[in-house]
């Protein structure tokens, strides 16, 4: 069965679009939006297996894995990476710079800030109570400040900040706000040192501290 794509004057393709024949630009949402409107800048590369929902604004050289989904509604900067079989859920905002690794899933609701990085299967979760009959009037994703490392694996729970070149080590699951600058790990995910006090353990002469201000 065919997708339902939005009308061709709906969708506003930058120039230079390399859009593998078995992706899809401009999937129509079951649910009702206000605008079917999609804005995808210049350069973007979309590879096979990708959907890009209408609705959202996408900046320059955005560029997919493969089978990765975008949903409606997102506000996604320039130079942002989505790696294959990650997806980004409806009414996020990604800042520019921002690399999403495979096998990720970005919450509704979700705030990514400039130049951060998800590794590997990343889970954010945005439902305090699932279930709920009122949950969708509760439902946000965390937010993730500039420059902030989530490594592999991590879990992510609703309405946390992680802050500023924050590190949160591979395997955490995040209850609480960390602090900029601070590396955090476990479950649940505490606050054992700074990024400042970190040295590179594979070879000290390429770099004294890996994440030098």
């Amino acid at each position: 069965m065919s997708l339902r794509r939005a009308d061709e004057s709906l969708l506003h393709i930058g120039e230079g679009l390399e859009l593998d024949p078995l992706a899809v630009i401009g999937e129509v949402p079951a649910r009702k939006i206000s605008t079917l409107e999609l804005f995808l800048g210049a350069g973007a590369v979309i590879r096979s297996g990708s959907v890009i929902y209408a609705g959202s604004r996408i900046g320059a050289r955005f560029m997919t894995g493969h089978n990765v989904v975008i949903r409606e509604e997102n506000v996604i900067g320039d130079d942002v990476a989505v790696w294959s079989n990650s997806v980004v859920d409806y009414g996020c905002e990604i800042g520019d710079g921002v690399k999403i690794h495979t096998g990720v899933y970005v919450a509704q609701f979700t705030r990514i800030r400039e130049g951060a990085f998800l590794a590997p299967g990343v889970m954010i979760a945005n439902d305090p109570h699932p279930g709920c009959a009122h949950s969708r009037e509760c439902m946000r994703g965390p937010t993730i400040e500039r420059n902030a490392q989530i490594g592999v694996n991590v879990t992510l729970l609703p309405f946390v900040t992680i802050g500023e070149s924050a590190l949160i080590g591979s395997g955490s699951v995040v209850t609480k706000d960390i602090p900029p600058r601070m590396v955090a790990y476990g479950n649940p995910a505490r606050v054992v040192s700074s990024i400042d006090d970190l040295q590179c353990v594979v070879d000290p002469k390429l770099v004294d501290h890996p994440y030098k201000r």
